[in-house]
This record gives C-alpha cells, structure tokens and sequence, in this order.
C-alpha cells in the first residue's frame, strides 16, 4: 500500500451552499472591506446588511420556499408520474391519536410519513415500531419541536438533529432520510447541517392547519381542492385541533381525504418511496 494512502476511509460529501447563502456571504465580506476602505460609507453598509438579514429571516419564515436549500414541496416527477401522492403526518407519537390513525391507514392500505419528535419516540417506543411494521416511514421532526428551533445556532442545531435521529433509529432501526422543520420555520444554518446528516428537508404542497382549525369540512376542503398527483399532504397526529364532538379533527378528515385519493386514481406512498 502507498504510504500517501488514506487510511481514515472516504473523505466527507462536499456542502453546497444555496446560491442565495453564498451571495449572502460574499455580501458580508464584501461591506467589510468596504467598511475598512471607506469608513464613512458605514451608514450604507450597514443599512444593506440589516436588509439582507431580514430577507433571509423571511425566507426562513416561508416553509415552502427553497431559497435557503434544498426543500421538497412536491413529489419529483416520476413519482408525479406514477399517480403517486404523499400524506405526511406531524409532532408525534400521541398515544390516543396515532394508533387510532394507524388503523385507519390500515383499513385503507394506505401508506404515510410520520414526521416524529424525538423525544416523543423515546416515550411512546411501540407506537413507532407498530408504524414501521404497517409499511410507513418514521422521520425526523427535530428533538423537542422548540418554537425558537429557527433560531439555534450551529452547535445547538446539530445537537438538536443528531439527538433525533439517534432516537428514531435506535427505536424504529432505520435512520430518518427526512427532515421536516418545526412550523416549517428555518434560518440559514439548516441546510449546511442537513447536508452533514445526510438529510433532505420535506415541507408540503398543502397543509390543512388541523392545528388551529377544528373544522373538518375546511380542513379537508383545503387539502383536497386541487389535488393532484405529485401532491405532499400534512396532517399532525400530535397537537392537533379537536371537533365540536372533542375528537382530534385528522380522525374526522383522513376517512374522506383518503377517499378523494382513491376516486382520483392516485395512491399513497411514503417519501422514501419516492425517492428518485
């Protein structure tokens, strides 16, 4: 063996930086210099940095925006093709919900994405192992669903990831692919981390917002107008909004929402099956 060969194994996947982050960053070290040649042009400077942070935080503020990094808001085209559509389902495991969700996937041999907290998958262990073994997929949904998550700086954010990821696979024995962000909020040092993990940020096409909306005729009308293949759909099994009668309103809107798939010629998969 040369003595000039690697002994450490293949080096790591170069990261790409979104266009927008790299003009971002060239941006920066170019108002320094400006600043060092032309002190009083600070003022300007200044004002052109401020501006170019809060458009990065309203991107982070729109979920299905792909300016910081690569995001699936749909299917890719040959899953389009194969009529194939994708159900994505958010902040579990919930004891009473999600089993209940299960049986009715069940019952319809349709297939979904759990995007699951992981601290939650280190509390409800079974319920994930059950979601596997009907054929969903479990993914990453962060390790505690902080409502500050957009805001972690790059160590915090790492540990936040990895402490997930370790969790779902330890208990569902295959490692997340996916990565869905909490409220779907994000800064600019997801993406770089995603691509360290080896993870690939999903949002969705269309959400019903059975968060805050316990109608489940607006919840489904939101979802299924317009559906068509290629479509992510988000539902949330955890947290999610109950119905005049007290039930967790995905109960009411799955059966229907799951119907409309059939009567228009599509069928469910996960998001691992659509990978290209």
């Amino acid at each position: 063996m040369s003595s000039n060969a690697s002994t450490t194994g293949p080096l790591p996947e170069p990261i790409h930086a979104a266009p927008l982050l790299r003009a971002s960053a060239a941006w920066h070290c170019g108002a320094l210099a400006l600043t060092l040649l032309r002190p009083h042009w600070w003022p300007w400077t200044g004002a052109a940095l401020i501006a170019n942070h809060l458009l990065l935080v309203g991107l982070g503020l729109w979920p299905r925006s792909s300016a910081l990094g690569a995001n699936w808001t749909r299917l890719p085209p040959a899953a389009a093709a194969r009529g194939e559509v994708a159900i994505t389902i958010d902040d579990g495991p919930d004891p009473e919900v999600t089993p209940r969700v299960l049986s009715i996937l069940a019952e319809r041999r349709a297939r979904a994405t759990f995007f699951c907290i992981g601290e939650r998958v280190a509390q409800y262990p079974q319920i994930v192992r059950e979601c596997v073994l009907q054929g969903h997929a479990v993914e990453n949904h962060s390790d505690r669903h902080a409502h500050y998550f957009s805001l972690l700086a790059f160590g915090a954010l790492r540990s936040e990831l990895q402490r997930a990821q370790r969790r779902i696979e330890q208990v569902s024995g295959s490692a997340p692919r996916f990565f869905r962000a909490p409220a779907g909020l994000r800064g600019p040092l997801l993406d770089p981390m995603l691509q360290r993990l080896g993870l690939q940020l999903a949002s969705w096409t269309r959400r019903g917002f059975d968060t805050v909306n316990g109608d489940a005729t607006r919840v489904l009308a939101r979802l299924s107008r317009g559906l068509r293949a290629g479509d992510i759909l988000l539902l949330h099994d955890g947290h999610a909004a109950r119905t005049a009668s007290g039930a967790p309103v995905v109960l009411e809107v799955l059966p229907p929402l799951l119907e409309a798939i059939e009567r228009g010629g599509l069928h469910t998969v996960t998001l691992r099956d659509a990978i290209p």
